[in-house]
């Protein structure tokens, strides 16, 4: 008896508040490589059983979820995973200190989970580990990265079923207009407005701000500054917690970069600073701009690189309908003084706010990678001492006359980063090889496809 007191005393707190809170069962759950939480619930002793040996310890996970895409359709072009393999188990590391439970699911205790090797090692192609190797480095290179992320994103009056009998065409929105900032939009639907801040809240991803955006049934969040990893952890599940309290109310979201031709898109926008552990290192008092060479370096460092990351800024077709001119979406690897449309915003001021924002990536990210390219970019810059050769745009990209414009497709975007020796520096030839595979296999099933736009333009006239 003594023995198991000792034991249960040195247990993590968190296994020790699952067992204090009777709870029978647990929810675990990782991500795939398209940003989609793909999980399970466990009993109680099979969670003990896989959480007691923390940081070692695991569970078996169909590695499957990191062989198909978002529609469950197994890749044919990828070697790490797949048919010739016949789908073992993976493990999955429940990383314990992402406790939190689920108020709107009877506050069931939940966890994030990762892969690893059999011999505790990190998994190549897993998203969570590919950004938690580049934050090693940044940890090595003396630095802790703090991040912060915006999403915007639309609101549909439909649920699974009305959405799959419209058979994707027409979705009702949540309200009717262009009304960003509006008071009466967010009072017509202040029980589901009021339940993301607050349950939000509750689970562990504070939203510092809410509004509507201009658009139909847009909003837009703002999830608190944090260290990078957690803030992954936040985004990822702000976009999972969101869909399932909105549910509870008849309303399906959307994180699509662009689900409408006439409509602004939906970002993903990225907030970096370097820190010592107590110094925001981007700010320097004596620098007219408050800039530090630190902060130029990184931010010269994304000007430089972000195209060899971009299909993780931009993973799906989708994507690149956003980047159309004429809209807030940049297309240029532009940066600018507190420039909205610059792909890279400098919010200079105080020692404490002192940023950079990226703007490029869109709503459609999976977090742990849009963060891992950012960083990587940035840190990349710092590395070499990269300085910055373009001044600021000012106005609507004016001085960007001459900077080409990023590529329109996901295939171009994957070609580059696939050849790219920053991308594969920074994310190993693992993963690089892997998610060239995932997105040549996305573009492939869109040539496949035969879309509405094509028989609305040529089932009659051709």
């Amino acid at each position: 008896m003594a023995t198991n007191k000792k034991a249960a005393l040195n247990e993590h707190p968190a296994i020790q508040a699952v067992r204090q809170s009777g709870a029978k069962k647990v929810k675990v759950a990782v991500s795939d490589i398209d940003g989609v939480l793909r999980g399970k619930y466990l009993h109680i002793d099979k969670f003990l059983g896989a959480a007691e040996a923390f940081p070692n310890g695991g569970f078996g996970f169909c590695d499957v979820v990191l062989g198909w895409d978002m529609m469950d359709n197994t890749y044919d072009n990828t070697t790490a995973t797949g048919w010739q393999h016949g789908f073992p188990d993976a493990l999955a590391r429940l990383d314990l200190n992402t406790a939190r439970n689920v108020p709107w699911d009877d506050g069931v205790p939940f966890f994030l989970g990762e892969f690893v090797n059999g011999d505790g090692t990190p998994h190549a192609q897993c998203p969570r580990q590919a950004l938690k190797r580049v934050l090693k480095r940044a940890e090595k290179m003396g630095f802790k990265v703090m991040t912060g992320m915006e999403f915007e994103w639309f609101n549909f009056l439909e649920t699974p079923q009305s959405w799959a009998a419209k058979k994707g065409v027409g979705p009702e929105p949540l309200t009717p207009g262009m009304f960003g900032y509006s008071l009466l939009r967010i009072n017509q639907n202040r029980e589901f407005f009021n339940s993301i801040m607050d349950e939000m809240l509750q689970f562990g991803v504070p939203v510092e701000g809410l509004h509507t955006e201009t658009g139909p049934g847009v909003y837009e969040a703002a999830i608190g500054f944090s260290e990078a990893l957690e803030q992954a952890d936040r985004a990822i599940l702000f976009k999972t917690g969101t869909k399932e309290i909105a549910a509870g109310f008849g309303i399906m979201p959307s994180f699509m970069a662009k689900p409408n031709q006439q409509l602004p898109g939906c970002s993903g926008h990225i907030h970096q600073s370097l820190s010592d552990g107590k110094t925001n290192l981007f700010y320097d008092a004596k620098s007219p701009r408050k800039m530090s060479k630190l902060f130029e370096s990184y931010l010269a460092g994304q000007v430089a690189h972000m195209m060899d990351f971009a299909p993780m800024i931009w993973p799906t077709i989708n994507s690149y309908k956003r980047l159309v001119d004429g809209f807030w979406a940049p297309v240029k690897p532009t940066w600018g003084m507190d420039n909205r449309t610059a792909s890279f915003r400098v919010i200079a001021g105080s020692p404490k706010a002192t940023r950079l924002e990226t703007r490029c990536p869109g709503a459609d990210v999976n977090p742990y990678l849009a963060m891992a390219a950012v960083i990587a970019a940035g840190l990349d810059g710092v590395e070499k001492g990269l300085k910055l050769t373009a001044p600021p745009i000012t106005g609507t990209n004016v001085g960007a006359e001459n900077i080409p414009r990023a590529p329109r497709t996901l295939i171009e975007t994957t070609r580059i980063f696939e050849k790219s020796g920053v991308a594969r520096d920074w994310l190993g030839d693992g993963f690089v090889d892997h998610f060239a595979a995932t997105r040549d296999w996305e573009w492939r099933q869109w040539l496949d496809g035969v879309t509405d736009w094509e028989m609305k333009r040529y089932f009659e006239i051709i």
